[in-house]
């Protein structure tokens, strides 16, 4: 029965989170250590110091991704956006542009803010989740550029990205 047992373990493959799950684990621990930092250092020095840390966490993964697809143009960041960031439905995202040189959309619904919000969490949203963009799109691919005015995280009713390949 014990063989069977270890046997049935064996085949069975874990799965990898989605983004969003992945983002809700991160944030239950992140959070805490983010606000014993700011009791003791002060709120501002504390989200600095997470934004950093977690700016630089994204530019490698923009790195990796670039690796993974072996491509780091429009044509694959546009493809990060639908299959990766908009996995289980946690963004509605609605294409405005999509060139070799640009690509421009809007963000007019994201579970990702509703998540930090469900959690009591969404002052950290934008430090958690919005800030990565800017640094992954550096790491995929340096002649990339991020121009965002607004974000949904942070109250607006939609988020804009515009990325430029210089």
């Amino acid at each position: 029965m014990r063989a069977e047992s270890e046997s049935s373990r064996k085949n069975v493959q874990p799965t990898e989170p989605s983004l969003l799950e992945r983002r809700e684990i991160e944030a239950q621990i992140a959070v805490p250590l983010i606000q014993a930092f700011a009791e003791k250092f002060g709120r501002e020095q504390a989200l600095a110091v997470a934004s950093t840390v977690i700016q630089g966490l994204a530019c490698a993964a923009g790195g990796k991704m670039a690796k993974k697809l072996g491509s780091n143009d429009m044509a694959a960041l546009a493809n990060i956006v639908r299959d990766m960031w908009a996995q289980d439905k946690a963004l509605e995202v609605t294409m405005l542009e999509e060139t070799d040189r640009k690509l421009s959309f809007h963000v007019t619904r994201c579970a990702y803010a509703e998540l930090y919000e469900e959690l009591g969490m969404k002052e950290f949203g934008y430090c958690l989740s919005c800030s990565r963009d800017a640094s992954f799109a550096q790491g995929f691919n340096p002649r990339l550029k991020l121009q965002r005015t607004q974000t949904i995280m942070e109250g607006a009713p939609h988020c804009d990205f515009r990325y430029d390949l210089e």
